[in-house]
């Protein structure tokens, strides 16, 4: 039964109401202030989650409630708003009590009700039709497909409206810095990377016994080959150390331009990390070296720092 709710729904949506969501969407949009979602019962449990889903989305939004409202919460809500209120039968005493004193306020109001006719449809200037043929209730009477097509309804619109806005990974990790999506999108190499005397470097006519010292006493497993200009022309790693042991070289007259790998691959301080991991993941490494606009090397950072920052 939820799903023949969403199914009408959909079929609404790109018929008969398409005009009124079109209006709802760019109400919203206007919206210079906050667009307070109200709600009874089971509806303002859909509210809050479409409140907070909108305010995540690039909406500002926060829930009032209704009985509150009538009890001075109603001072939250200013003339740059607009109040989406949600209501299957459009007949909440709550809501039907503030309604007034919202038209006296001057603020838009967009209702999601499941009755067009309703004193909830009557006072809002632009309706948005959420009703359903039954409830899966056996009763027909709990909140069930009703809520399930309010809910689905509300991310339409903060879909529509994301979209509308032209919102980006960025933006929205603006607002989850707590979560996995946000360090990996707000964390950059700088704020991970080993700067200063922690970074090993050595020049390439270092001989591979202070190579060698330089690398266990900084604990990255490797070091930079750095040239006059401090410019990384090399990386000597516990892996070219196992090299040149296996072709039996002289370590005592071996220089570290004779052993490095060139090329080394480097990443801007200002790029993201997540751009390193993926940089490490390509070319199956576990360091990379940092370097600044001009290529003069700035820091390094390994998949260990990546994995103690989360972001991977």
């Amino acid at each position: 039964m939820e799903a023949q709710a969403l199914t009408a729904l959909q079929q609404r949506i790109a018929g008969p109401m398409a005009d009124a969501f079109a209006q709802a969407v760019a109400t919203l949009l206007g919206c210079r202030g906050r667009v307070v979602v109200m709600g009874m019962g089971k509806s303002g449990h859909v509210g809050r989650k479409i409140a907070a889903t909108l305010a995540s989305t690039g909406t500002p939004a926060m829930f009032v409630h209704p009985a509150e409202a009538s009890h001075g919460d109603l001072g939250m809500v200013t003339p740059q708003d607009v109040v989406l209120a949600i209501s299957n039968s459009g007949e909440s005493d709550e809501l039907a009590a503030i309604l007034p004193a919202m038209r006296r306020l001057g603020v838009p109001l967009v209702a999601m009700t499941g009755r067009a006719g309703s004193s909830l449809a009557s006072h809002a200037q632009v309706v948005l039709d959420s009703s359903v043929a039954e409830e899966a209730c056996p009763l027909n009477l709990a909140p069930t497909a009703s809520t399930t097509a309010q809910m689905a309804l509300g991310d339409a619109l903060a879909v529509a409206l994301l979209d509308a806005r032209g919102f980006k990974e960025e933006d929205f990790a603006r607002s989850h810095p707590g979560g996995a999506l946000g360090r990996k999108l707000l964390t950059h190499v700088r704020d991970v990377m080993r700067s200063g005397e922690r970074v090993p470097q050595v020049g390439p006519d270092t001989l591979m016994a202070d190579t060698m010292r330089e690398m266990s006493a900084k604990g990255m497993g490797c070091t930079a080959i750095v040239d006059a200009a401090g410019k990384p022309v090399g990386i000597f790693t516990d892996g070219d150390l196992r090299r040149l042991f296996e072709r039996g070289g002289d370590l005592r007259q071996t220089r570290a331009a004779d052993a490095m790998s060139r090329n080394p691959r480097t990443v801007e301080a200002d790029a993201l990390a997540v751009e390193a991991a993926d940089l490490m993941e390509t070319a199956k490494i576990t360091s990379v070296l940092v370097v600044d606009a001009t290529g003069v090397l700035v820091g390094a950072v390994t998949s260990n720092d990546l994995l103690r920052a989360k972001v991977i």
